[in-house]
């Protein structure tokens, strides 16, 4: 996008994705205490964690349905272990009919990347995924 000769460039902004909460409380424990992001601010409106390439801004909403496809996910070098470590903090791993997960609810996708998925308190669809 050019204007005025000024070329802005997105993809060298720093991402910010966004969720809902309708329980803050829960939500700020799971994020900072179950999966270790650290809190950035906690204001009337939203909590915003810290992670190690983008901030995520947690609104704080009264109502609201959680979308039934992934919201937010990770890329992580070992998801064997990542899930590991989470479930040893309480994290349940969500198992989908007809997809040929193991106990952990990891599935190898045809290409050959490695995929699980969680939800946050406020059901929010998170993933972990080991590429090939």
């Amino acid at each position: 996008m050019q204007k005025g000769g000024f070329q802005m460039a997105l993809q060298m902004c720093h991402v910010m994705p966004f969720l809902a909460t309708t329980q803050p409380e829960k939500a700020r424990a799971f994020y900072c205490d179950v999966l270790g992001m650290r809190l950035e601010e906690d204001s009337p409106f939203a909590l915003v964690v810290k992670a190690a390439n983008a901030s995520v801004r947690i609104q704080k909403v009264q109502a609201f349905t959680p979308s039934p496809f992934t919201a937010l996910g990770w890329h992580v070098d070992d998801i064997e272990t990542a899930a590991r470590q989470l479930q040893s903090k309480g994290v349940t791993f969500e198992h989908f009919e007809g997809m040929n997960q193991n106990d952990l609810g990891i599935w190898a996708s045809p290409g050959g990347a490695q995929v699980c998925w969680f939800k946050d308190p406020d059901g929010n669809l998170l993933s972990l995924t080991q590429f090939a």
